[in-house]
């Protein structure tokens, strides 16, 4: 094996990527735009949600029930006609419609339980279950004060001290930008080591290489260093401009001990993807591929429910995948300033797998090119 046939290799691999167009506006949209857009986006629970309201009453608890919605969980409530009510859910101008009754207030004075009628637009369904629990908890409170006469609070018998580590302000843009770009790293290595190998077989450029005094693990080791440069690269201006600069988001820890971390998953997933790659026969394979093996590592990872949450023996084979160990040590870097005798698992980890994973894709390769 010769490190300049791994080096020019790389070079062609690179010269490929850049003479795609739309892989490089995949490439630059998945690491700048998307992260940006989507973390401005978060959170994806409530967030301005639009409210209408129907007051047959009048009276001044109708009122006290209008003036407690308000931003950032609601946009100022809009006055509408009962008529104007379902034409608007059909539209889809409002998420929720609230319809006070006539003599309402006169029905609580009395002792009666009378019932507001809220419409609820669940196709908005990030939106649709908590607002209806935020906005049954607004109307109760206020109804409850105007019966008591005062407005107060409720005295509890422990009183808890809230303090909030490594995100004072609770802000769930700061965690899901680098949730975002840790899930972009993962992607975006997949699906350029698996592409630049489909390439070179629709183009058929494989034969040539086999004509050359070239091995398979020179050829596969090129792939694996100019896609996990791209990788890296990109990664790294993402988290410093897009992150770091664009959304203002504290970087806790240590960026460099970050990539290091990075290098190694991309060492794993782009084995990952030279291996589904010479499973595919083409390219729309290779994207169904994609899709069944890249949903599971996202999701069942921890990156966006803890892995707590899930059944014990979905944590237990989660720890055979790379990002598994990937956001563990990720998260502990950039949000909590983690340092090497932290995350060492981890490393140690992603280097077990990425050995395993290399070692497997190598063989499949070679029959591959066989």
């Amino acid at each position: 094996m010769r490190t300049a046939n791994i080096l020019q290799l790389g070079i062609k691999e690179l010269r490929g990527v850049a003479r795609d167009p739309m892989l490089l506006l995949l490439i630059v949209y998945a690491f700048t735009l998307s992260i940006y857009t989507a973390s401005r986006a978060m959170p994806e629970t409530l967030s301005r949600a639009v409210v209408s309201i129907v007051d047959e009453d009048r009276s001044p608890v109708a009122s006290r029930i209008i003036s407690a919605f308000y931003p950032p969980y609601f946009l100022p409530p809009q006055l509408i006609s009962h008529a104007e009510m379902n034409s608007r859910m059909d539209a889809g101008i409002d998420t929720f419609a609230l319809n006070i009754p006539p003599n309402f207030q006169r029905d609580l004075l009395a002792g009666r339980s009378p019932e507001i009628q809220l419409n609820v637009d669940a196709t908005r369904i990030s939106q649709a279950f908590t607002g209806a629990g935020y906005i049954q908890s607004i109307v109760s409170a206020e109804v409850s004060e105007f019966l008591q006469r005062y407005r107060g609070a409720t005295a509890v018998p422990v009183d808890l001290t809230l303090r909030a580590r490594f995100n004072q302000q609770l802000n769930k843009s700061w965690f899901g930008s680098v949730n975002n770009v840790i899930s972009m790293i993962t992607m975006l290595s997949i699906i350029l080591t698996g592409t630049a190998l489909i390439r070179e077989r629709e183009h058929g450029t494989v034969e040539h290489l086999l004509v050359m005094p070239v091995t398979p693990t020179e050829i596969m080791l090129s792939k694996i260093w100019s896609m996990g440069l791209i990788v890296l690269v990109a990664s790294g201006f993402s988290l410093v401009i897009i992150v770091q600069g664009l959304l203002a988001v504290p970087i806790e820890g240590s960026i460099p001990l970050f990539m290091v971390g990075t290098a190694l998953q991309v060492l794993a997933t782009t084995c990952m993807g030279i291996f589904l790659a010479t499973v595919a026969g083409s390219m729309p394979q290779f994207g169904m591929l994609l899709m069944l093996v890249l949903l599971p590592l996202q999701i069942l990872s921890g990156a966006t429910t803890p892995r707590e949450s899930m059944p014990q023996i979905i944590q237990d084979i989660m720890l055979a995948a790379p990002n598994t160990h990937f956001v563990i040590l990720a998260q502990a870097i950039l949000f909590r300033s983690a340092g090497l005798d932290v995350v060492w698992p981890q490393f140690a980890a992603l280097l077990l797998i990425g050995a395993v994973l290399f070692y497997f894709s190598l063989r499949r390769f070679r029959r591959f090119l066989r």
